[in-house]
């Protein structure tokens, strides 16, 4: 008899205690930004044809080589621990996009600075804020800041470093776009 009772007792409980409820939905998914890689592409070759046409005012510059005197001060770049590579790309692009952004917003506000005032670059700049569109999209809008030029007799030297890393970025960039718009 009490094997009996025991098993209504717990009937009896089961149909008085409220129903579990039901499991909580679980969370959206965060979408992960993914940028038109195909106007990204578009955008960096016209970036490094306008580039290719910049002509450098003051001959003795063209041919110069730059020091890498100190890479504290230099703008961002790409880096292999930026996961820039393709097999990174395909699955987890974020990391990749960040560094192309800030070296973006570097270069534009670069481009808007004293360095360039004698030379000024609308074409590139206009380019160039395009395309920091198309990869901060998600991220906000990152304003100008504005670059100080101390001296004004080395702004040809900064300008022409300035243009060399600009190419130099802008072509491991196109890469990076080119691979991923397939």
């Amino acid at each position: 008899m009490a094997p009996l009772r025991r098993l209504c007792l717990c009937v009896l409980l089961a149909l008085l205690l409220p129903p579990p409820a039901a499991p909580a939905p679980a969370p959206a998914p965060v979408p992960l930004h993914r940028p038109d890689w195909a106007a990204c592409r578009i955008l960096s070759r016209e970036l490094s044809r306008l580039l290719a046409t910049v002509k450098e005012p003051h001959s003795a510059l063209e041919g110069m080589q730059l020091l890498d005197e100190d890479s504290q001060n230099w703008p961002p770049r790409i880096r292999c621990s930026d996961s820039c590579d393709p097999l990174t790309l395909e699955t987890n692009h974020t990391r990749c996009l960040h560094r192309i952004r800030q070296a973006l917003q570097h270069y534009r506000d670069l481009l808007g600075s004293d360095i360039f005032r004698d030379q000024p670059q609308p074409q590139l700049e206009t380019t160039m804020e395009q395309l920091l569109r198309h990869v901060q999209e998600g991220h906000g809008h990152h304003p100008r800041v504005p670059i100080k030029v101390w001296d004004f007799w080395a702004q040809p030297y900064q300008r022409h470093q300035a243009l060399k890393r600009l190419r130099s970025f802008a072509a491991v960039m196109g890469r990076v776009f080119n691979h991923s718009a397939r």
